[in-house]
């Protein structure tokens, strides 16, 4: 039996189901279009199984937040792009849980899908309150009754404890879908219970959980080594004292993470050669890539990738592993010049037999930019909730599926 409930232990025909998947996609500012409807794409796996088993499907998703350009209260559009996918009709009722809603919900029939008005515009639904709290909302009060099982399909929406995310579960049985099921799996296999060695690959810019995953991968021995790059081997490069130079120790300062230095110093000294750091980088001189050793620094020019050295080490060290976790790029792939690191550590993590997973920040935009994306047995679309997970935190979304788990 799985550690959590999925779709495989309930029976669906002519029960109504309430779907929470995540249909947070890229919307044009100007037009508000849909972009890329990758996401709407991949829960339609679940919402699909849902229907040819006879379910009535009501799906409850935000999009953007009240106040940003991305944000929309209709979710129509997103209903209609659910639609083309399925093959299928799906409704769209402009309401979430009023009696134009409930009414709604009464009237499908099995096999039939039903998209609610944006989630995010019940006053209630960011506040950050336990299950029961929300259990206790109005939006919960009044679906609740009309649904028979809630299914969390949306992982990247689990690392917060929102009203339709969480708030159902203490009131109604709660189940995984597929998207947030494979997820878990694919996880739990390269972080809970990694086959030896588990090598670690984290970059990338946006590197302000970086001490908290180092620490807790290291710590409770899920990786052997944290292979480092982009910002996140800067912060430690100059944890160790390294001098990168005025431009790039502004970098840090402005992403805040300069003031991390103490803590990184202190996981340096406790486990040493497992985190590896660059011995050359790539400078970005007037456009052009030149390279140098890290002794060679300090320099008043962009860091902006790993060197041939280095890359060199990191190949070698992931032929050897069994387990691959990948989370931001090695350098500033958005420039063909400093992609370099990113492809040949990359490449070797996807022709390696290691069970590998990719995820955070950029990383999946840079394995379709490779085309590397199919090599890998699992990449994470979530951004934050796939950070907040390899740093150890529980997720909310997580922990209402374990409490009911079989």
């Amino acid at each position: 039996m799985s550690e959590f409930p999925t779709l495989d232990n309930f029976y669906f025909y002519g029960k109504t189901v309430l779907v929470r998947p995540d249909f947070n996609v890229p919307i044009d500012p100007n037009s508000k279009k849909i972009i890329d409807d990758s996401r709407i794409r991949e829960h339609a796996e679940t919402i699909r199984e849902l229907c040819d088993k006879g379910a009535r499907v009501v799906i409850i998703a935000h999009q953007g937040r009240p106040g940003d350009p991305d944000y929309v209260e209709s979710l129509k559009e997103h209903a209609e792009a659910l639609s083309a996918v399925l093959g299928r009709p799906v409704k769209y009722v402009h309401d979430l849980s009023g009696d134009e809603a409930k009414n709604s919900i009464r009237d499908l029939k099995p096999g039939e899908a039903l998209v609610l008005k944006n989630v995010r515009s019940f006053p209630d639904e960011a506040k950050d309150k336990t299950p029961e709290e929300h259990s206790k909302s109005k939006l919960v009060q009044e679906l609740a009754p009309l649904i028979d099982v809630f299914v969390l399909d949306g992982f990247s929406v689990a690392h917060r404890g929102h009203c339709s995310v969480v708030g159902f579960a203490p009131v109604k049985p709660v189940c995984a879908g597929r998207v947030m099921e494979r997820e878990l799996k694919a996880l739990s296999k390269v972080f809970e219970r990694p086959e030896k060695p588990m090598m670690c690959v984290l970059g990338g810019a946006k590197a302000e959980k970086t001490v908290t995953i180092v620490e807790y991968m290291l710590k409770n021995n899920i990786a052997d080594s944290i292979l480092t790059g982009g910002l996140v081997s800067q912060l430690f490069l100059a944890a160790k004292g390294v001098n990168l130079g005025g431009v790039n120790v502004e970098v840090l300062k402005r992403k805040k993470l300069y003031e991390l230095t103490p803590q990184a110093e202190e996981l340096v000294e406790q486990y040493g050669d497992r985190i590896k750091l660059p011995v050359d980088l790539a400078l970005d001189v007037d456009g052009k890539r030149v390279e140098v050793k890290v002794s060679e620094l300090p320099s008043e020019k962009p860091i902006s990738d790993i060197g041939v050295e280095t890359a060199d080490t990191y190949v070698r060290l992931l032929r050897s592993a069994k387990s691959i976790l990948i989370s931001g790029p090695l350098g500033v792939y958005e420039k063909d010049a400093f992609i370099e690191g990113s492809r040949r550590v990359f490449e070797a993590a996807a022709l390696s037999r290691a069970y590998k997973v990719a995820g955070g920040g950029d990383t999946a935009a840079v394995l379709k930019k490779l085309n590397l994306y199919d090599k890998f047995d699992y990449v994470s679309l979530a951004g934050g909730a796939f950070i907040e997970y390899i740093t150890g935190a529980k997720l909310p979304g997580v922990e209402i599926l374990k409490r009911k788990g079989y």
